[in-house]
């Protein structure tokens, strides 16, 4: 009979993501990470194999709680306040990140993904689902009016998309609030049809929700 494991594996997994999401995959070792979940080296490789393993259920423990759950938060708005409410929290937590760590999904893709067919996958589905979310909100917003027929939804999903990643990159080395809140007012201008500079409304939504 099984003994019962004698740790909760979602405070382990969160631990791991801590302990990759600051350091990076290749200068974690394993002894870092048992060190900083705690648990023995024994239980940490019969509960989820080897470091690649451990890293591949820590980066789905981020996305489920971290962009999946953003996601399901601004889906519950209206689409072109769901757009700008996405921005305004990427901003908030872009630009109060003090140890510059980004976005745990945006690492992978540049650190471990190139690398790694396996991870190029899991990372592409991710961003897929990204775009995909951009896609319902443009939508959405131009079947309501909220959002300009000037430009093809697909391409302005792909746009905010890649103005995501972007500012997620920038962060890491150049926090400027003038630089990243540029970036994402003047691509929520995009959707009102003029990408020429930051219209009142991008910059007042940005404003007014980067506090929240």
């Amino acid at each position: 009979m099984a003994r019962p494991r004698e740790f909760d594996e979602g405070d382990v997994l969160d631990a791991a993501v801590e302990c990759f999401w600051k350091q990076g995959f290749e200068a974690t070792s394993m002894r870092d990470l048992i060190e900083r979940t705690g648990i023995t080296g024994a239980s940490l490789y019969n509960a989820f194999g080897d470091k690649r393993a451990l890293y591949q259920r820590a980066l789905d423990h981020y996305v489920a709680g971290s962009i999946a759950e953003r996601i399901r938060r601004s889906r519950e708005l209206p689409p072109r306040e769901a757009i700008e409410s996405f921005f305004a929290d990427i901003l908030k937590r872009s630009l109060g990140d003090r140890q510059r760590k980004g976005c745990m999904l945006v690492n992978a893709a540049v650190d471990v993904a190139p690398h790694d067919p396996a991870f190029q996958k899991i990372v592409a589905a991710v961003l897929k689902h990204l775009e995909t979310f951009f896609l319902d909100c443009v939508r959405a917003g131009q079947a309501d009016g909220t959002i300009t027929l000037a430009s093809p939804a697909a391409d302005l999903a792909r746009h905010l998309l890649a103005v995501l990643l972007g500012v997620r990159v920038l962060a890491r080395v150049r926090p400027e609030p003038a630089l990243l809140k540029g970036a994402v007012a003047t691509a929520l201008a995009f959707l009102d049809g003029s990408g020429r500079g930051h219209d009142a409304r991008a910059g007042q939504a940005l404003s007014g929700r980067g506090a929240r």
